[in-house]
């Protein structure tokens, strides 16, 4: 299964680390970090965004259908499984760089609320 790479690959600040957390940012040097918020970006695009199935979850799910209901638990169990997301999103900085990057569920959904 493919992991985000939670990082900028392509534009202004290639190859650095995109962290999460509390406020996203990108990790420019370890006490100087660019957030990914609204006072850094003045846009964003999302530009793909890839939905697969966890593999653990569906197994887990699966087994606990199946002990419950049997071989059609164990289906419905197995389809019910969470997605991850994994998103490529072009931001436009307001000092006029640019930048792709490629982020998880959870730090997208990050900057999505520090850039409202």
């Amino acid at each position: 299964m493919a992991k985000a790479k939670n990082m900028v690959i392509a534009g202004d600040y290639q190859g650095k680390a995109v962290m999460s957390g509390a406020k996203p940012a990108i990790v420019m040097k370890i006490f100087r970090p660019l957030y990914l918020d609204s006072t850094t970006v003045e846009s964003y695009e999302v530009i793909t965004d890839e939905h697969r199935k966890s593999a653990a979850s569906g197994v887990a799910r699966g087994l606990v259908g199946g002990a419950l209901l049997g071989p059609v638990g164990m289906v419905a169990g197995g389809l019910s499984a969470k997605d991850k997301g994994i998103y490529q999103i072009a931001i436009q900085f307001k000092d006029g760089k640019k930048s792709l990057i490629e982020v998880d569920d959870a730090t997208y959904k990050g900057i999505v609320a520090m850039c409202f």
